[in-house]
């Protein structure tokens, strides 16, 4: 049965009349056939999963038992709208608790999220009109931009080099670019590089935005998972709250990816904005998750305990990579090793070349059963991520291990 007239009603947004024609393949997608046609091939080799960026365990219980017990009351079955004031206030607590900012009104200046992705994707319509500009880190996380452009906004991608500690640079920005923007798009600790931004770059940030009449939205899905140092928030910075926002979220934090809650923080007319696009958007996240996402917050010896947990492992990859002649560095944060590609890798006198991050990530995925995500925005990177499934401390020595035993037989120029 086929409707042709369908075809011609697509927005052009999504391609139009051309939606669902494309033979291009999505990166992420070719990741997933690759491993499933190496584990094919190969199914005596266990693969080492390093590029999902989701947490390998479950909530803390305190977190679950929180939620089974609000979800049984009567009382949480409603609609929550934009949120309990047990969220709020956990949520204002809690920058105070981890990031020492105490000035947070949680009744005007905090307001929930399902999740960062459709704060990120709501927050657009609250500024863009046809011909506007945001500023976008690359690479980065699409989200907001792509929305951007959905309402007739443009993308202008400020680029994060490795010379630069994977800062933009804000005075590339062209002119003719800034008379135009609306929304400056930060995220650190940073996906995929796991760059941690510093106080000072905040600092400017900030100057720029009012010199410029921008608006900030940092992205702090990472803020607090830290390997030295104390979390840091932007608004730890004198005047942020007069041009910033941040995102919150429990995913990365607290073993909730799944639970879909997070909360935007900040300057009270932005935050305003998007709460009423929220309710025009949707009837708010379960008041039990609320609840439990609330009993997280007030504990972030968790978020502790996971650091750690991740700092180990990077450790642990770091040595298995650098043992085979990559220059890895141990991020500051987050949960992400972001690595040069080689150029070639030889074994038994047969030489493979690799032309970009993307070609190395195939044919390590195919080779060797090691999964990773390919960036080739800034230079020729792959993405690990340390979330890969391991059960306990030994487990965790012993995929390094095989990490490095696979790579061992390789010579790598890079």
């Amino acid at each position: 049965m086929s409707d042709p007239y369908i075809q011609e009603l697509f927005a052009e947004r999504i391609g139009g009349n051309q939606y669902g024609k494309s033979t291009a393949i999505y990166k992420f997608e070719k990741i997933k056939r690759a491993k499933k046609a190496a584990k094919a091939a190969k199914p005596d080799v266990d693969l080492i999963d390093m590029g999902v960026g989701e947490p390998d365990e479950m909530a803390f219980p305190i977190v679950i038992q929180t939620l089974q017990e609000e979800a049984a009351k009567p009382e949480n079955r409603g609609y929550a709208d934009n949120g309990g004031d047990e969220f709020k206030k956990a949520a204002a607590q809690y920058m105070a608790d981890v990031f020492e900012v105490n000035d947070i009104d949680a009744a005007t200046e905090v307001v929930h999220s399902i999740g960062s992705k459709t704060a990120l994707s709501m927050i657009p319509a609250c500024f863009i009109n046809p011909g506007d500009y945001v500023l976008m880190t690359v690479p980065g996380y699409p989200v907001l931009g792509t929305h951007a452009k959905y309402l007739g906004g443009h993308v202008h991608n400020m680029e994060l080099r490795e010379e630069n500690n994977f800062l933009p640079d804000l005075n590339a920005v062209p002119a003719d670019v800034l008379a135009k923007a609306k929304i400056m798009v930060l995220n650190y600790p940073n996906n995929p590089t796991g760059a941690s931004a510093t106080l000072e770059f905040f600092a400017q940030a900030v100057e720029f935005a009012k010199k410029n009449n921008l608006i900030i939205l940092q992205d702090a899905a990472y803020a607090s998972l830290i390997f030295e140092g104390k979390p840091v928030s932007i608004f730890q910075v004198p005047g942020a709250k007069e041009v910033a926002i941040e995102l919150h979220s429990l995913s990365k934090s607290y073993n909730m990816t799944g639970w879909r809650i997070g909360f935007v923080v900040g300057n009270p007319l932005i935050v305003q904005a998007y709460a009423d696009m929220k309710d025009n958007s949707d009837s708010g996240q379960f008041l039990a998750i609320q609840k439990a996402g609330a009993v997280a917050l007030a504990n972030p010896q968790i978020t502790d305990e996971i650091a750690s947990k991740y700092s180990r492992r990077m450790d642990l990859l770091v040595d298995a990579l650098n043992q085979n002649g990559f220059n890895a560095k141990k991020p500051k944060g987050s949960f992400f090793l972001y690595v040069a590609a080689p150029k070639s890798a030889t074994v038994d006198g047969e030489t493979t070349e690799f032309d970009s991050g993307e070609a190395f990530s195939q044919w390590l995925i195919t080779n060797e059963l090691i999964s990773t995500v390919p960036w080739d925005d800034c230079g020729r990177f792959v993405r690990f991520s340390v979330t890969f499934a391991a059960a306990g401390e030994d487990k965790e020595k012993e995929i390094a291990g095989e990490i490095a035993q696979r790579l061992a037989k390789y010579q790598f120029v890079f």
